[in-house]
C-alpha cells in the first residue's frame, strides 16, 4: 500500500483546484449558491465571481443573480464543482421568475405552519 505525499494531500483537500472553475455551495441556512470561485483563504472564505442562488420549490426554480458574493466559511456546508457538459437540473424542471418563486415560497411556508398548527390543535387527541 502507498501512501500519499504531504503536497498530494494539500492538493487533494484544498480548494486550489477549484479556483477558476464554476462550483455549487451548499450554505448552512439550506441556500444553494452557484458561481466562479475566484478566491479563498485559510478559513474557507471564498468569493463567487458571477454568483447567483438558485431557489427551488417543487418543480419549480430560480437563479436570482448576486453579483460578486463573499461567503463566510463557517457558514459552507458543501463545495462541488459543476460539470459544464451536462445539464445542471432534470428536465421537468421549470424556470420562473423571482417574483413567482417568492409566491410558491410563501404557498409552500404557509401550508407548512398550517400543517404545524393543526398537528398542535390534535395534540389533545391520544390516538396510542
Amino acid at each position: 500500500m502507498s501512501w500519499a505525499s504531504p503536497d498530494e494531500i494539500f492538493l487533494s483537500t484544498s480548494l486550489a483546484s477549484y479556483l477558476d472553475k464554476k462550483l455549487l455551495v451548499l450554505l448552512r441556512d439550506g441556500r444553494k449558491l452557484l458561481g466562479i470561485l475566484r478566491s479563498f483563504d485559510q478559513f474557507a472564505n471564498a468569493v463567487l465571481e458571477g454568483a447567483c442562488e438558485r431557489v427551488i420549490v417543487g418543480d419549480l426554480y430560480c437563479d436570482i443573480p448576486l453579483g460578486l458574493y463573499v461567503i463566510r466559511g463557517e457558514n459552507v456546508v458543501l463545495i462541488g464543482e459543476l460539470d459544464l457538459e451536462r445539464e445542471e437540473l432534470p428536465p421537468h424542471m421549470t424556470r420562473v421568475s423571482a417574483a413567482e418563486i417568492r409566491r410558491a415560497q410563501k404557498a409552500e411556508r404557509d401550508a407548512t405552519d398550517l400543517k404545524g398548527s393543526m398537528r398542535k390543535r390534535m395534540e389533545f387527541l391520544d390516538l396510542d
